[in-house]
């Protein structure tokens, strides 16, 4: 790859629209697209009508898409344009095992490369992109992953291995910060302080991600503005319900989990995740 690879970016959400950023700033030529319109494109990149526009523009396309069922009609799409440029698919979205492997069938290299750390993870580029491919289509896109993160690790060579972390990794999450509204709930009935209680927690056994990032940052703050909304969360508890019914597993945690999700995103849709707290609590 050379430094006149052109990447195109794909869904310029609250992390779509960081992703492309960051390839700006590092250097890359970026065209972007987005449904809903120009008005996201980043400072620095270029903005395309299309999705035929960027895969005739582009060589390798950078997707952040909500789910499978969207991002399964786009890669399609780009492999299918005539005299398209693009060669390579990154796919940072979360679209489960089965749909990676789906997309990674087409004549275009697809690789499966989803990512966690949030949007600040993102803007400081601590974001953790784990991403499955080929030996050839992983060393390809090195630069564009580089450009992304300063945090990555292959985690294998076939698409659908980097979905597994992940869905794992956000099961794990979502468990993690249901627990700790619970844990803390019943503290704060009991009379505890959370700041003392998340002090002597992250310094216990009881110590997660949620103790240690999510509840000082977001709910003892009262900010709830993480960027991730609990429609996604429990979009992807179901996903990887569904992932484990069809691989085989465990699923006892996951579906009292996914309970709770799925009850927190009906009564109040597109919140942020991090409220699950207040939701848990009753307040």
């Amino acid at each position: 790859m050379t430094e006149q690879t052109v990447v195109g970016c794909i869904g310029l959400g609250n992390m779509g629209g960081v992703l492309a950023s960051n390839l700006v700033s590092t250097g890359f030529e970026v065209v972007a697209h987005d449904a809903a319109g120009a008005a996201r494109t980043p400072v620095g990149a270029r903005w395309a009508p299309t999705l035929k526009d960027v895969a005739l523009a582009a060589d390798v396309v950078v997707l952040s898409l909500p789910d499978g069922g969207v991002c399964a009609p786009v890669v399609r799409e780009l492999d299918e344009t005539r005299d398209r440029r693009v060669t390579h698919v990154v796919d940072t979205s979360t679209v489960g095992v089965v749909a990676a492997r789906h997309m990674a069938a087409l004549e275009v290299a697809y690789i499966d490369a989803p990512v966690s750390g949030g949007i600040s993870g993102a803007r400081e580029r601590t974001l953790m992109v784990m991403y499955a491919g080929t030996d050839e289509a992983c060393a390809h896109v090195e630069p564009v992953l580089a450009g992304l993160s300063d945090r990555r690790r292959r985690v294998g060579d076939r698409a659908g291995q980097a979905q597994a972390v992940k869905l794992a990794n956000n099961f794990l999450s979502a468990t993690a910060l249901a627990a700790t509204s619970e844990a803390v709930a019943f503290g704060q009935a009991a009379g505890l302080d959370m700041a003392v209680m998340l002090e002597v927690l992250n310094a216990s056994s009881g110590r997660s991600g949620a103790t240690a990032d999510k509840f000082p940052a977001e709910v003892l703050t009262g900010r709830y503005a993480s960027g991730f909304s609990n429609t996604l969360m429990a979009k992807d508890m179901r996903l990887y319900l569904r992932e484990v019914a069809e691989l085989g597993g465990a699923n006892a945690m996951a579906t009292a989990a996914r309970a709770v999700w799925e009850a927190f995103a009906t009564v109040e849709p597109g919140a942020d995740f991090t409220r699950v707290y207040p939701f848990t609590a009753g307040s």
